[in-house]
């Protein structure tokens, strides 16, 4: 049984409490080593052309909560001694979930800002929060929707599916997703399997870059050292070329590009060559109405070898050497789409089991992750693809623009977010600030659109 299977239940009888979810090993390990510094939020972020009704837009959403109610949902009490966490599953939400900040210089700053650091609380339903951004304040849209989402709950696409839910509401017309693209088959290349940095060895970690320490956000008077918590760069650029039928896809071309910027950047930096290793979120649910709410993606890792990366920096990527490694990042990615496993791992199922009170679970789950610090992915790529719904608000209009942003606590401490809508590559770059500042993140930026660059010349050919 999948972590999104297992059954609720319910009491018989009046009175009877609301009805209870096991927490899914997902979820548990999230919680476990929930940290205030760095909340684990996701931030999506929906640009529209025109203004919303606010009445209008609560009553959709409020409805697109109800038609899939595994959203609907806080952190059950029990004693220190229980061996689950559970969910509850509510009648409706116990918070306004949609709010209209006032119109202020600044406002969708503000509003990114409060997705990065403040998230929904587990203890009222639904753990998701939506600021819908109007006027001058939106970034010279007509109306931005922010969402933010608390990770331990739920995740990027499946809040997507809600908002999709909310758009044909509001608007009436179709949100059907669309078809996905199709992947052209094409037999693994000769050593595809074996020719993989040991899974023993430490990756490469993102240099330390110049973080912006800010003494008005102190979290002590007198502290020293940067404020902790996320920053958040997005940036829109074209999605890149590939020829039809390519035997890579532009989520290979992103992963190359993501590989070759944090070589780049670590050697600018001094760090010596090691092999990198990048968690990617493998999504394989449905996107219509029967799409599971809750966190639903697996996480595969992709190797990089520091002897594959090092030589393509600055004019070593020659439309060969880039062709060559888009082969074999093609091949270790359909290899690592197509094998069977939990979503976190093995180990991880094993650590959740409940034969142990969760509080002893949770002391266990934050000593072995700080142990494995070490051995953490480089970084991480979300890479969404094209947004399957066309986010249509009727007289508001539909999505020009749709951002993402996943949690980047340390040890990573750098994530990158794509999503492609209307034509447009949409990335965000998130990073602790404890490990960059914002200058840091312009210049990663600048070296991922340089490196994306590359792979899209060698498609083009």
């Amino acid at each position: 049984m999948t972590a999104l299977e297992n059954p609720a239940r319910r009491a018989d009888g009046p009175g009877r409490p609301p009805r209870r979810v096991p927490f899914p090993v997902v979820d548990e390990v999230s919680r476990h080593c929930l940290q205030e510094a760095e909340p684990e939020t996701v931030h999506i972020e929906v640009h529209l052309p025109g203004t919303l009704d606010e009445d209008r837009l609560r009553a959709a959403f409020g409805e697109a909560l109800h038609r899939h109610p595994r959203i609907l949902v806080r952190e059950a009490r029990g004693p220190w001694y229980r061996r689950r966490y559970e969910w509850e599953l509510t009648e409706g939400p116990d918070v306004e979930v949609v709010t209209f900040p006032r119109p202020a210089p600044g406002g969708l700053e503000r509003a990114r800002e409060r997705a990065l650091r403040d998230a929904p609380p587990l203890t009222a339903s639904p753990p998701v929060r939506l600021e819908v951004v109007t006027g001058p304040e939106a970034g010279g849209a007509g109306s931005v929707l922010v969402l933010t989402i608390n990770h331990t709950a739920l995740d990027g696409p499946a809040c997507l599916r809600v908002l999709a839910t909310a758009a044909e509401l509001y608007g009436g017309r179709d949100n059907a997703p669309a078809a996905p693209p199709t992947r052209a088959p094409a037999a693994p290349a000769p050593g595809a399997a074996t020719d993989l940095p040991s899974p023993w060895a430490t990756p490469a970690r993102v240099a330390q870059g110049s973080p912006e320490p800010a003494p008005r956000a102190r979290p002590r008077p007198g502290a020293a050292g940067p404020v902790p918590g996320n920053g958040l760069l997005v940036a829109e650029l074209p999605v890149p070329r590939r020829p039809k039928g390519a035997p890579f896809t532009v989520n290979d071309q992103l992963m190359v590009a993501t590989a070759l910027m944090i070589a780049h950047w670590n050697r600018e930096h001094g760090a010596p060559p090691k092999p990198l290793r990048i968690t990617m979120p493998v999504d394989d649910r449905p996107r219509d109405m029967s799409m599971p709410i809750g966190n639903g993606t697996r996480l595969v890792e992709v190797p990089f070898g520091a002897a594959e990366l090092t030589p393509l920096l600055d004019a070593g990527a020659t439309p060969e050497r880039i062709h060559a490694l888009l082969r074999r990042t093609s091949d270790r990615t359909r290899a690592l789409k197509a094998l069977s496993r939990p979503q976190l791992g093995h180990g991880a199922t094993l650590l959740t089991a409940p034969v142990l009170p969760v509080t002893l679970r949770a002391a266990v789950t934050r000593g072995l992750r700080r142990a494995a610090a070490p051995w953490t992915s480089t970084t991480l790529l979300s890479n969404i693809g094209r947004i399957p719904y066309a986010l249509d608000f009727g007289d508001a209009g539909a999505a020009t623009a749709v951002w993402f942003s996943a949690p980047a606590r340390m040890p990573r401490g750098l994530t990158v977010t794509t999503a492609s809508t209307a034509g447009r590559l949409h990335l965000a770059l998130r990073w602790s600030r404890t490990l960059l500042g914002p200058g840091d993140g312009a210049r990663l930026r600048d070296l991922f659109e340089r490196y994306l660059h590359t792979t899209e010349e060698e498609s083009g050919r």
